[in-house]
């Protein structure tokens, strides 16, 4: 009787040592999973932030373009303005 008492409490006791080393393993196995999807949101997060960069500075490249452009219509308007006035001037 306690023979039998003592391979049911082994039994019970390899079996939670079994559901312990399970759990540990799945354990291990989310943080895995874990890590990974770390890794591929840092990766994409790195790849977002070369996009914005990108585009920042095709902004400000674009911009820069519109004020020399403003730039050069400004000067053809006064060009323009001296032109008149020279006409006038000499219309008189």
């Amino acid at each position: 009787m306690l023979a039998e008492e003592a391979r049911e409490a082994q039994e019970r006791h390899r079996e939670a040592m079994d559901a312990m080393r399970n759990e540990q393993e799945l354990m291990r196995t989310v943080a895995e999973t874990a890590r990974t999807a770390a890794e591929e949101a840092r990766v994409a997060a790195e790849i977002a932030r070369d996009a914005t960069m990108a585009a920042v500075h095709a902004t400000a490249d674009t911009l820069q373009a519109t004020l020399e452009n403003m730039k050069v219509v400004e000067d053809m308007r006064r060009t323009l303005r001296d032109i008149r006035d020279r006409s006038k001037l000499d219309g008189n």
